[in-house]
């Protein structure tokens, strides 16, 4: 790892800016950022067609606080600085019937926790234009990515290289030992021994850029990512996106993680998707697959570790041999005079999925997500959201039920102190 972590910090020093961010440095305290952000989230999912004795409804809801400081650096030609991250759920609404949300620790007595609170820091080394950041960290890597989809958000405990010397090119570099989930306190809630990981992105154009990675998840798996992304402007209001994701992921070591039949993993998943753009609309298509023996595996490399275009609210569609389409409308009712309202809707379907029972599995989902973002006022920033999806499969076997309705209210609040 320290041989991968040399090369990108060689890459990256090869070409020097002639104003560098460490140039610019104001100091430790001139530069440091303080926020809060507030979260309540009512989560509901109900299973429609559970076997009678078995859980049929979770419901719960909770409220979130999660504070960031991150200082600025010193000045000299090694900047110095440190970030801390502190977080407090309380629960709000629960049940013993309707716990296992993912939203609180659950008790042996089947019941969610009260409140839980967990808390990290890291030290900060800058040269340059390039970062190394040690300890507890948030990250957004396509192949090692926390998630932040309930209450609280996972950490990363770990180190990782950011480099920005170059114009247009980022490039990363990480070893990462442990992982904290969302609802729990144990900073190792995953079971992870070591994760290494190495890549980058390089923007050709404003409107052109690829990306790519690998990662070694010890004990699990090898990962290859790519990604294509171009942008084709038609005029001042149309425009197209296409975007490419590729996975390449083979099983290592023990392989503890395998496909449904005990065969190791080796398989590749992508997704190619279209958007179309014109003034207040957005027209998206997109088509992914996966292809080789066993499903895309994620969650112990981060549970936001699918960069999939159907990667949606309730599945994610990647099961061995699947094949999905979506369809997808967005609205920006900024056009009509009322900004920080958007609306979007989509529909996927996935079908020839190899899961136990079956090798023609099919599946579809059906979201609603509605916004609004306050733009004045005291309570500028504060927005309200809807979340609603309704997911249909052809059996038990992928998400515990064959029938899904899901519902999150979401109220956040984010305040800048510093």
């Amino acid at each position: 790892m320290r041989s991968m972590i040399a090369l990108a910090v060689a890459a990256g020093t090869s070409q020097l800016a002639l104003a560098s961010s460490q140039d610019e440095s104001k100091g430790f305290i001139e530069d440091s950022k303080l926020n809060v952000k507030t979260r309540m989230l009512y989560f509901s999912r109900d299973f429609r067609n559970n076997p009678a004795g078995t859980q049929s409804r979770r419901e719960e809801t909770g409220l979130g606080f999660l504070g960031t400081f991150e200082s600025g650096f010193t000045q000299g030609t090694v900047g110095v600085g440190v970030d801390a991250i502190g977080m407090l759920g309380l629960k709000l609404d629960s049940g013993k019937g309707r716990a296992g949300t993912g939203l609180f620790p659950t008790g042996s007595d089947g019941r969610s926790q009260d409140d839980y609170s967990k808390a990290g820091g890291a030290v900060k080394f800058r040269i340059s234009d390039t970062v190394l950041k040690v300890g507890d960290q948030f990250t957004a890597l396509p192949v090692f990515a926390t998630d932040d989809s309930r209450l609280l958000p996972e950490i990363a405990q770990g180190t990782l290289i950011t480099s920005n010397e170059i114009e247009g090119l980022t490039l990363h570099a990480g070893h990462f030992t442990s992982l904290t989930a969302q609802e729990q306190t144990n900073r190792d809630s995953f079971g992870l021994k070591e994760a290494n990981v190495v890549g980058g992105t390089y923007a050709f154009t404003d409107n052109l850029s690829t990306s790519l990675y690998y990662s070694k998840v010890e004990d699990y798996w090898r990962k290859y990512y790519a990604n294509v992304n171009w942008a084709l402007p038609i005029s001042d209001k149309q425009g197209l996106v296409f975007d490419f994701n590729i996975y390449d992921t083979k099983s290592e070591g023990s392989a503890e993680y395998r496909a449904f039949d005990g065969d190791k993993l080796d398989n590749r998943a992508f997704s190619l998707s279209g958007a179309y753009n014109i003034g207040a609309h957005t027209f998206t298509l997109a088509y992914q697959k996966v292809t080789g023996d066993g499903d895309y595996g994620y969650g112990i490399d981060g549970g936001g570790t699918i960069f999939l275009a159907n990667s949606v609210a309730r599945s994610d569609f990647n099961a061995e041999d699947e094949k999905s389409w979506q369809a997808r409308y967005d609205l920006n009712f900024a056009e009509y005079g009322i900004p920080g309202l958007t609306f979007m809707t989509r529909y996927v379907r996935g079908t020839d999925a190899n899961v136990a029972g079956t090798s023609n599995g099919k599946e579809w989902e059906r979201d609603v997500d509605i916004k609004y973002v306050l733009q004045s006022g005291p309570a500028k920033d504060l927005s309200f959201r809807v979340r609603q999806a309704t997911y249909r499969s052809s059996d038990g076997v992928y998400y515990d039920s064959p029938s899904i309705d899901e519902l999150r209210l979401i109220v956040e609040y984010p305040l800048s102190i510093l």
